[in-house]
């Protein structure tokens, strides 16, 4: 039995969640919260498998919140569903670590079959949001990075260690940190999260 924990402020949609996810065999949802601070405070007690977001919360976001549970338990799945589609919105919940996305109109199928795609190691999203996607990760045509600083930037940026970088492309420890370097020099920043930033906002990985 998978654990699920709601985050929705909307009462009537939390509750129609629960009802619709505690009608199947392998789901069962431990924590109901109306914000992210009370859902944090419970994280751990909970030991939830899935996370079901809203974006719009009271005090943290969803954003942030997904960024704060990921920290706390990076195998943790979280299904966005908001009644945003802005293109901006959809990029920033996946980069926070958001597993899959779904619009608050989504029936309860749809839920279902989300909440099992992502169990079996899959991203849901709507069509619209699956395109959105597409075109917010269209990398520029032209790069200041070469092939393989595009590679270690994005294996960085899926929070791989040099060690597992270095099993990935084959390369030494030194060598990860020589690319590294021209990286930072290319990019003008400082700091690995500086120049994720940079490179997702030129859309160079």
């Amino acid at each position: 039995m998978k654990k699920v924990v709601i985050i929705e402020d909307n009462t009537s949609l939390a509750l129609a969640f629960k009802e619709v996810i505690n009608a199947t065999k392998e789901l069962k949802v431990v924590g109901l919260y109306a914000n992210a601070e009370d859902a944090i405070t419970h994280f751990k007690q909970d030991g939830p498998d899935i996370v079901i977001m809203d974006i719009e919360l009271p005090k943290i976001n969803g954003i942030e919140a997904t960024k704060i549970l990921k920290d706390k338990k990076p195998s943790v799945l979280v299904l966005v569903i908001t009644v945003y589609e802005d293109s901006e919105t959809v990029f920033d919940a996946l980069c926070a670590g958001a597993s899959g996305y779904l619009t608050k109109n989504a029936s309860s199928e749809q839920l279902v079959d989300a909440l099992n795609e992502l169990l079996s190691g899959g991203a849901p999203m709507s069509i619209k949001i699956a395109r959105m996607v597409v075109d917010s990760f269209k990398k520029a045509t032209s790069s200041i990075l070469s092939e393989r600083e595009t590679e270690v930037l994005n294996l960085l940026s899926t929070g791989k260690s040099f060690k597992s970088i270095g099993e990935a492309l084959f390369i030494s420890r030194n060598t990860i940190k020589f690319h590294i370097k021209n990286i930072y020099e290319k990019l003008q920043v400082n700091s690995k999260e500086e120049a994720i930033k940079k490179a997702n906002d030129q859309r160079l990985i």
